[in-house]
């Protein structure tokens, strides 16, 4: 069978079907588990903590490459075993016990460290199983459509998340209020679990013997298209400012109450909600390239905005979190597409990890760097050469950045007699992002 080829008789057109909406809903309460305790945890550190700007660089570096290691892991593991959703299932448990473990730590940043090094390990699993089962879902002309569909499900939590938080916080009052949104957020991520394995559909189809080794992964940097797909977005990644940074930067330029933070999450959650679709349809009809590249475009108008824009909170938050959640809208999903037909479908997972990973390992760097630019020069300087970074690194990889090669668009399938099973694709499996 063709990689990416439709596995029923159902329209080649529907692609929110069977296992991208299944992924998409896991993916949908997952979100609101981790954006419950994440929307928080910059404003936590930094201003409950007290921690410097350098410190919080080197606390969200680790948080955000941690994973690095372990996307490899689950990649291999989900390929060379064939059991992508069973992978993707131990990351999403992962996640889940360490919800439970913020319910037993007290507030001491090494424990609270070691709880969300457990939870990033769990995504750092489960992401490139999750996003290789919605590759092998739906036909390849369509995935920029699927991927925009289950990020835009993914961003709907990420979206309720902050807000279900807030209303845990106030309902829940004084004394043990935090304890209420862990204890509510791991009732969110055992809903997430469950989900995935009752309506997730793996694939299990024999592969050629001899094909997954543990160096396979890093033998498909031989292949151009994709060696330079992977060097671009890690070269990308390393000069975009992480979120914690993002929302850190305005609540002190524009001095916004602390009750207010959680919801800067919410903003770039709903730009993203809107977003995802529409820029993934785009990316199918126009191609993955100029929408991935026009995201990065939106990473650079965010840091001259955090540097030199209006004084007015008015104009300028909704306008940095709306650029904000239009990056990750046009690049999150619309990547993972464009890398899904340079692969091949028996190391498709593990090419997924190994683009995810380069990206991770960036994003360690620019946080480590960004939050020592930050104390040593201050915040406007630091997103000044933010910017400039970013528009060099863009300008580099627009020649870089190459689209697959072009693949027919598969013929219509037969109408499904009215005995057929519903159109749910039996053997596939899938996604984080949260």
């Amino acid at each position: 069978m063709r990689a990416g080829a439709p596995t029923t008789g159902a329209p080649a057109r529907r692609v929110l079907t069977g296992n991208v909406l299944a992924l998409g809903l896991v993916s949908l309460v997952t979100d609101v588990s981790a954006e419950m305790v994440g929307s928080v945890l910059p404003a936590y550190l930094v201003l409950g903590l007290h921690l410097s700007t350098a410190q919080y660089g080197v606390v969200d570096g680790l948080f955000s490459g941690s994973t690095a290691l372990t996307r490899l892991l689950g990649g291999y593991a989900a390929d060379r075993f064939r059991r992508r959703k069973l992978v993707a299932g131990i990351g999403y448990g992962l996640s889940a016990a360490a919800r439970a473990g913020l319910l037993l730590t007290a507030a001491a940043p090494a424990a609270i460290g070691a709880v969300l090094a457990v939870d990033r390990t769990g995504k750092g699993l489960r992401t490139a199983p999750r996003d290789a089962l919605i590759t092998l879902s739906v036909p390849a002309d369509r995935l920029g459509r699927a991927f925009g569909a289950h990020r835009a499900l993914d961003s709907l939590g990420a979206f309720a998340g902050p807000l279900v938080a807030v209303g845990v916080l106030a309902l829940a009052g004084s004394g043990r209020s935090y304890d209420a949104v862990f204890l509510t957020s791991l009732c969110f991520a055992l809903l997430g679990v469950l989900l995935l394995a009752l309506f997730v559909h793996d694939r299990q189809e024999p592969l050629p013997a001899g094909r997954v080794r543990p160096g396979a992964a890093l033998a498909l940097l031989r292949r151009g298209p994709f060696r330079r797909l992977c060097a671009v977005a890690a070269l990308l990644a390393l000069t975009t400012v992480g979120d914690g940074f993002v929302y850190l930067l305005l609540q002190r330029r524009d001095d916004l109450p602390l009750t207010a933070f959680p919801l800067l999450a919410v903003g770039s959650a709903l730009a993203y909600l809107l977003l995802a679709a529409p820029l993934g349809r785009l990316a199918d009809r126009t191609g993955h390239r100029p929408v991935v590249l026009g995201g990065f475009g939106a990473v650079v108008a965010v840091q001259v905005l955090l540097a030199l824009g209006p004084g007015s909170p008015v104009l300028l938050v909704p306008l940095v979190l709306l650029l904000h959640g239009a990056f990750y809208a046009a690049t999150d999903g619309v990547l993972m597409a464009l890398a899904g037909p340079l692969l091949p479908p028996e190391l498709r997972t593990s090419g997924l990890a190994l683009l995810q990973t380069g990206q991770a390992l960036a994003a360690l760097c620019s946080s480590v760097a960004f939050g020592a630019a930050w104390q040593a020069w201050g915040a406007p300087t630091a997103c000044l050469g933010a910017a400039g970074a970013a528009a060099t690194a863009l300008a580099v990889s627009a020649p870089l950045l190459t689209a697959a090669p072009p693949r027919p668009r598969p013929p219509s399938s037969p109408p499904v007699s009215p005995s057929a099973p519903p159109s749910v694709p039996p053997s596939h499996e899938g996604h984080p992002s949260p």
